[in-house]
């Protein structure tokens, strides 16, 4: 059920806000969730581009590999990998078209954007 700005929500499961689970590792502090029941306000909400895993992959990719240079075999081999990730991609597109992203405002100061509809439900 879609939900209009100024509507109350709450959350029905735990959503990551940052990190990585690598980063206990390494000595810096792990992932940031927020927890399933937490109410909030719908704030915004827009049409979101279909991004499935392999696009997140290709994205999360490039941003780690752009803007440094490489050596001519480092920038073919990297090549390779991208387009192992596109091809992952092709096969697992399903076309699912665009869907609603909501931004809500949360009781502890928290915004967030992008939430997905069946992360939410009426508080």
């Amino acid at each position: 059920m879609p939900y209009e700005v100024g509507a109350q929500v709450r959350l029905v499961r735990d959503v990551q806000v940052g990190g990585t689970d690598t980063a206990g590792r390494i000595g810096l502090p792990g992932p940031l969730f927020l927890a399933e029941g937490l109410r909030g306000v719908v704030t915004g909400r827009a049409q979101v581009e279909a991004r499935g895993m392999a696009q997140d992959a290709l994205a999360e990719f490039d941003r780690q590999v752009g803007g440094q240079r490489y050596d001519a075999h480092t920038t073919g081999l990297l090549g390779h990998v991208r387009e192992q990730i596109i091809r992952h991609g092709a096969v697992g597109s399903g076309g699912a078209g665009a869907r609603v992203g909501y931004q809500v405002r949360f009781e502890n100061g928290f915004v967030l954007h992008g939430l997905e509809e069946d992360s939410l439900s009426r508080a």
